[in-house]
């Protein structure tokens, strides 16, 4: 022993008072109890962690600590003790004195006499309450990270799938008039499919850049004294025939009293017609929508209701989200960006206002509320001109004769559907359609097929699963027919999952015509 080292110890009057030194000026509790689990020791560090002092906690049991739900851990940590075994890092929960629950890691070691016989326990508790709120803190960081980038990745991909499939309709059309061999009617029925799709995708980057003004701040409002039931008429007169198209009855609450608000009215009106059209979409044929306005206390209340497919009770707090839809997957049944609702709230609350969503579950409707006051609150100046889109002209080429072939098309788009079946018709082929996987399958039962076309974003069975069942069949039900998918999902692992699941080509849309009918005939041939 050195010099110095002596003379420490001997600072200490004795190494008990060295070791009592040490184990007072720890941060962690140092504790030592019996076999029947009453305290006999207790240094600062346990005061601190537990709010106990010594005199308080010495000779009562170690249970004052533990949570009732937790009582069980002692008698077994004891029982372990009795067999001369260690306790280490053991991750459980104890209750201060003032209540509060701390996240703690013991470290328990039985303690012998002389004799060498186990008469106690000496516990080391290290307080991790901290640590452990980091590590969930990290956990859902990380949870909402993958989230966003699932959701991203959703959306991305339910973007493609919304541009393409109105593109499929006018490109394909577009091919099919340059070439110059329809009469009056087919013309003007194809310049009407045009215009919609068109249409379609003018409100999908009206969306867009909306969403992208709200994010940025950019979001201007014209506003002016305007009164909300000429609006709100206007809107039921542009959504009627989408109405009707379903045979959903529209029901209007609209007293003849002034309802003035101080509103951009081109605003309002997207604001409604985006709620009216998520009531019809949402809504089964034959339903029935209520549009009611009237005054409540210093506001004016917009409440469109149905008696459509409801929202379930987790989805309801995220249904104003950007991006979010509750289904989102390549079986959805209704389209969209899921941006609609988020624009409503932003518009809503620049106004001054609120809306609110109301669901009693699935298949039990819904209700959406817009709360406009008498006053808006803010204003602001302009709207944003756009730019036209470049105009793209599509050379017509000479085409493969399809004579002889008989194509099933699987498409749930009425447009596309029509398209995929005149421009193969156009080529010879005997063209039969289905709208959904299990009218293909029932189709390709009853007649011969030689390929197959098939769209893979489709409601309930999707064309992964569709190719899977036909793959399942022997090579004498027509299990080996050579199958094209058509996919507005353009990602490589859509692509890979395609092939995988059977397909032996993808096209993505908007696909061209003289390409789908090259495809069809060399896949004909190469299977012959």
């Amino acid at each position: 022993m050195s010099d110095n080292t002596g003379l420490f110890i001997k600072g200490f009057g004795s190494p008990e008072h060295l070791l009592q030194a040490i184990v007072d000026s720890s941060d962690d509790a140092i504790v030592s109890k019996d076999l029947n689990g009453i305290v006999t020791s207790w240094n600062r560090g346990a005061e601190r962690i537990f709010g106990y002092s010594a005199p308080e906690i010495i000779g009562k049991h170690i249970s004052l600590l533990i949570p009732k739900e937790r009582l069980k851990e002692e008698p077994l940590i004891l029982e372990q003790l009795r067999r001369g075994e260690r306790v280490d890092h053991f991750e459980t929960q104890r209750v201060r004195k003032d209540g509060e629950i701390r996240e703690i890691s013991l470290t328990i070691s039985p303690v012998r006499d002389s004799m060498g016989q186990i008469v106690g326990a000496s516990k080391i508790a290290r307080d991790i309450t901290a640590q452990k709120k980091a590590a969930l803190a990290i956990a859902a960081a990380n949870e909402q990270t993958e989230r966003q980038g699932r959701m991203k990745d959703e959306f991305l991909a339910t973007l493609s799938h919304e541009l393409r499939t109105p593109l499929q309709s006018i490109l394909g059309w577009v091919q099919l008039l340059l070439a110059g061999d329809m009469d009056e009617v087919e013309v003007r029925e194809g310049l009407n499919v045009i215009k919609r799709n068109a249409q379609s995708q003018q409100r999908i980057i009206e969306d867009l850049l909306d969403m992208n003004r709200i994010l940025s701040g950019k979001v201007r409002l014209e506003v002016e004294r305007v009164e909300l039931g000429p609006i709100l008429e206007a809107v039921m007169e542009t959504v009627k025939p989408a109405a009707d198209a379903k045979n959903i009855r529209m029901h209007a609450v609209l007293d003849g009293l002034p309802k003035l608000v101080h509103g951009d009215p081109q605003r309002l009106h997207q604001v409604f017609w985006n709620l009216l059209n998520n009531a019809i979409k949402f809504t089964p044929r034959g339903g029935r929508i209520e549009i009611l306005l009237q005054r409540v206390n210093s506001h004016f209340e917009v409440a469109v209701s149905d008696n459509g497919v409801g929202i379930t009770e987790d989805f309801l707090p995220y249904v104003f989200d950007r991006f979010r839809q509750a289904d989102a997957s390549s079986t959805r049944t209704y389209g969209g960006l899921g941006l609609g609702l988020a624009i409503v709230k932003h518009l809503v609350e620049l106004h001054g206002g609120t809306v609110v969503a109301k669901s009693a579950g699935p298949g039990r409707g819904s209700t959406f509320a817009v709360m406009l006051p008498i006053a808006a609150l803010k204003e602001g100046e302009g709207t944003h001109g756009r730019a036209p889109a470049p105009s793209t002209e599509i050379p017509h080429r000479s085409l493969p004769q399809l004579s002889g072939l008989s194509v099933l098309v699987v498409e749930d788009d009425e447009d596309s559907r029509d398209l995929l079946a005149r421009t193969l018709k156009n080529a010879g082929a005997t063209v039969t359609t289905a709208c959904s996987a299990d009218e293909a399958l029932l189709k390709f039962g009853t007649s011969a097929t030689d390929v197959i076309v098939s769209d893979i974003g489709m409601p309930e069975k999707d064309g992964y699963t569709f190719i899977e069942t036909i793959r399942s069949k022997s090579a004498k039900d027509g299990g080996k027919v050579p199958a094209v998918a058509l996919t507005a999902y353009s990602r490589v692992e859509d692509r890979v999952r395609a092939l995988c699941a059977g397909f032996q080509i993808l096209l993505p849309k908007p696909a061209d015509s003289s390409e789908l009918v090259v495809t069809v005939a060399a896949l004909a041939k190469q299977f012959k």
